[in-house]
Parts: C-alpha cells; sequence; structure tokens
C-alpha cells in the first residue's frame, strides 16, 4: 500500500457513507421504533457505516425537524428513559423513494468500476 492511502480510502468511506446514511438510519427504524444507541450499535455492526453519536445525533435532530421521524419517551428497565425514532409518512415515502431509487444508482456506479471507459481517441 502506498503511503497516504489509507487516508484516501478513509476519506472515500466517509463520502459514501455521508451520502446514505440518512437513508439507511431511516431503514433501521422500518419495523419498530428505535433509540439512538441502538441506531449506533446496529451501524457499527455493518461495519462499513460505523459512526459516531456526533453524526448520528444531530442527522436525527434534522431528520424529526424534516417531519421524517417522530419521538417519544419510553421508560427502559437498564437506565433513563430513551429517546425513541419512529418514522413518520413521509419518513416512509422517502425510505421508499430511495429504495426505489437506488438499485439504478448502484447498477450504474457498479459499470463505470467493472468496466474500463471506452477509448474515444486522442485528447489535447
Amino acid at each position: 500500500m502506498e503511503p497516504g492511502d489509507s487516508t484516501k480510502q478513509a476519506r472515500a468511506a466517509a463520502q459514501l457513507r455521508k451520502g446514505v446514511l440518512e437513508y439507511c438510519v431511516l431503514a433501521l427504524m422500518r419495523d419498530r421504533p428505535r433509540y439512538g444507541v441502538e441506531l449506533l450499535q446496529a451501524l457499527e455492526d455493518s461495519g462499513a457505516l460505523a459512526t459516531s453519536q456526533g453524526t448520528v445525533y444531530p442527522l436525527l435532530s434534522r431528520l424529526r425537524r424534516d417531519d421524517l421521524v417522530t419521538t417519544t419517551w419510553q421508560e427502559s428497565a437498564s437506565g433513563p428513559p430513551r429517546r425513541y425514532y419512529a418514522l413518520t409518512d413521509s419518513g416512509r415515502a422517502a425510505l421508499d423513494e430511495f429504495t426505489r431509487v437506488w438499485p439504478g444508482f448502484r447498477d450504474a456506479v457498479d459499470t463505470f468500476l467493472s468496466t474500463p471507459p471506452p477509448s474515444t481517441g486522442d485528447h489535447v
């Protein structure tokens, strides 16, 4: 590995994560409400989507402001009450739209990454 390659890889991974994190968080709430630490753990368990509280909590606040999620407080058997996040109808619609668009986007990127570009002649 060349010097600086790990930095370049980390930067590329961060940019990819930034682009899809919102929809992955919404997808984690598809079947049931989740609390913040639970979301962080699920993202960490995925490996590639591991992130920090400093990223997830502002994202959750924005999703709430944008009416994509609602919150409720629930008592916890193992500590203080937890704020649970659940999809709104708008959040479900946004997730459905992303789910519809994602395969075409992913396939287009895969096409560029897996095949060399066609030769277009000499460029000046």
